[in-house]
């Protein structure tokens, strides 16, 4: 195919032809982050897929992301490069399940991270990312929650609101990995850094965090902070944006294994054959989309 900056060029060249727009989530490789028109985490892509004046969206994320953005946009096109990049956490969730949730906490509201399938947020009431979280939960009219599917993400909202929060049995494995003991080893190392945790984390790794943040949130406290020294609790593709806007400033990742390999399928290679072919084109049925739109829509109306 060429060099990287060879193929860089020719995805450049298409992108153009194509009248495409690229948008790279935060844990996309350095190569992909930076040739991307829009960078960003859940909620920021979420709310600029909806400015997007391109007729072609090609999201360089995972596979629930390309739903959103075909969800939110029903009149383009959105093409995802890799069908492998498929979040394992998304898959904890089906829509039957929620239905039986819904039968078990009548009168419950559900609130569905976005890190779900589109049957999913047809089933929901609202969506919320890890920076809204909490702003969601406490939009609601109703005492109860049933939160999908993330665990931690969960229990975070839990201990910020008065609302009785029902867990589902889901995970992040990238975060749920992530040991207490291994934060206070890295924290022995490198004692003079702020440890940032997102709040996927186990509830222990986020109780020991000095500030509990999403991506984006970490990306503008890194810049704002008068601290030099910073350990980073999420995914490891976070570390190249922050290292590149806060060159003076040294970062940690908290472990070595924080690696998502489904936001790893995503290459240069396979980007430039999706806008060469036209693939992978992400649709979704037209009854599921406008009841998932609800749900997103929902959610983009709450600061």
């Amino acid at each position: 195919m060429g060099t990287p900056e060879e193929i860089v060029a020719r995805i450049l060249k298409l992108k153009e032809k194509r009248d495409a727009v690229i948008l790279a989530h935060n844990y996309q490789i350095p190569a992909i982050q930076d040739l991307a028109d829009l960078t960003g985490d859940s909620l920021e892509l979420s709310r600029a897929v909806t400015q997007v004046d391109r007729s072609v969206i090609v999201f360089c994320g995972v596979d629930f992301m390309a739903e959103s953005a075909a969800i939110l946009n029903p009149g383009k096109t959105v093409q995802i490069p890799s069908m492998h990049a498929c979040c394992p956490m998304a898959a904890m969730a089906t829509a039957e399940k929620v239905r039986a949730a819904r039968r078990e906490h009548p009168g419950a509201a559900v609130c569905s991270y976005v890190n779900t399938s589109a049957e999913v947020k047809a089933e929901s009431d609202i969506c919320c990312t890890s920076a809204n979280g909490v702003r969601v939960v406490e939009s609601l009219e109703e005492d109860e929650v049933i939160f999908v599917p993330d665990k931690n993400l969960g229990h975070y909202v839990s201990t910020q609101t008065d609302k009785r929060i029902v867990l589902w049995p889901g995970h992040c494995i990238v975060h749920e990995r992530l040991t207490l003991e291994e934060v206070q080893a890295v924290r022995r190392q490198h004692p003079q850094a702020m440890l940032l945790v997102h709040p996927e984390c186990r509830p222990e790794v986020v109780s020991a965090a000095d500030i509990v943040l999403s991506t984006s949130g970490m990306l503008r406290y890194a810049q704002q902070s008068e601290a030099g020294e910073f350990i980073i609790a999420t995914e490891e593709g976070l570390l190249h944006p922050l290292r590149k806007e806060n060159p003076e400033k040294r970062f940690h990742l908290a472990a070595p294994h924080m690696v998502c390999r489904a936001m790893k399928q995503i290459t240069l290679e396979n980007l430039l054959e999706s806008l060469e072919q036209g693939r992978y084109v992400v649709r979704v049925p037209e009854k599921m989309r406008v009841r998932a739109k609800r749900a997103l829509d929902r959610m983009l109306s709450v600061y």
